[in-house]
């Protein structure tokens, strides 16, 4: 069975030989996934909208492609790759040829996969740019930044998985616009504990064990935006946060957002092991997302026993 997922700004299209478990969670990892996808930096800007070779030139700059790959019983075997840049954000798996450039293919392991690459380059037959495809495309013509799609096929073994992430290419079409900055998770506390990032931290008992994110509001980013009407908008990033573990779950399994009344929610959750289980050491993934393209996330470890 495929079955096609969006998660927290990503599509996943996952491959697999049987239907996913309706018992299965997120938050527990137990098989091979692509768990976020970042660019650094986040998004392209041009210092002027109109086209010239020097605004072409800062839209077709070098990124670096980040992807997170799990695969926690694969017992380190290799992983294919490819990584597309697309036309069309509706083509989830990149599938037509004449709207899609190859940026990199290779072979990984799992861990986070770094490639540099330039999608603002990247040009189709008849060297026709892939941003004017991306704009022809695109049914506003761009006026929220053209958001280019990076197609990421995967497989480790049988198992095949494709992420989307949409790079952005801006220009400053109202005054106060300014690049986005990639959010950074500031540090983790366990039960008020801080969890260091070198060191598993050693935790005993049945749980549930309160996990909690050092303070982010001083760098959650206020930002312009150009509306309908080319007048500038300003909002505010809330960050959200998703939670994964190799053993036991978290609730919630995503924190923070906002309410449509403008309040922010907690980054506060539950991870709680499963009864029953031996002591192990367990591996946590922590993915953080700006909600306007910024994404990043630590790995943190710990020595759990009953």
């Amino acid at each position: 069975m495929k079955a096609l997922l969006k998660y927290g700004g990503l599509a996943l299209l996952l491959g697999a030989t049987a239907c996913v478990d309706v018992e299965d969670q997120p938050s527990r990892v137990h098989d091979f996934r692509v768990l976020g996808i970042a660019t650094e930096p986040p998004e392209l800007m041009a210092s002027a909208c109109e086209i010239t070779p020097q605004t072409l030139d800062e839209l077709s700059e070098e990124v670096t492609y980040r992807t997170l790959l799990v695969d926690p019983k694969g017992e380190g075997r290799p992983i294919q790759y490819a990584l597309w840049a697309c036309a069309d954000t509706e083509d989830r798996r990149c599938e037509n040829a004449a709207n899609r450039v190859l940026l990199s293919e290779g072979s990984t392991l799992a861990g986070e996969l770094a490639v540099n690459v330039r999608p603002g380059a990247s040009t189709l037959a008849e060297d026709v740019p892939l941003l004017q495809r991306v704009q022809e495309l695109d049914p506003y013509r761009g006026l929220g930044g053209l958001r280019m799609p990076l197609v990421l096929r995967v497989q480790a073994g049988d198992e095949v998985v494709y992420a989307q992430k949409l790079m952005v290419f801006w220009c400053p079409a109202v005054e106060g616009m300014q690049v986005n900055v990639q959010p950074r998770i500031p540090g983790l506390r366990v039960d008020d504990v801080a969890w260091p990032e070198d060191t598993p931290l050693e935790l005993r008992g049945p749980g549930p064990f309160v996990v909690t994110s050092d303070d982010v509001t001083g760098l959650q980013e206020t930002y312009v935006v150009p509306g309908l009407r080319l007048e500038a908008v300003t909002l505010r990033e809330s960050w959200e946060m998703s939670w994964h573990t190799t053993l036991g779950e978290f609730a919630p399994q995503e924190t923070g957002g906002s309410t449509f009344g403008g309040q922010e929610g907690r980054h506060r959750t539950e991870w709680e092991p499963p009864s029953g289980a031996q002591a192990q050491e367990v591996t946590f993934w922590v993915v953080v997302r700006d909600g306007r393209g910024g994404s990043s996330w630590v790995v943190r470890r710990a020595l759990w026993s009953p």
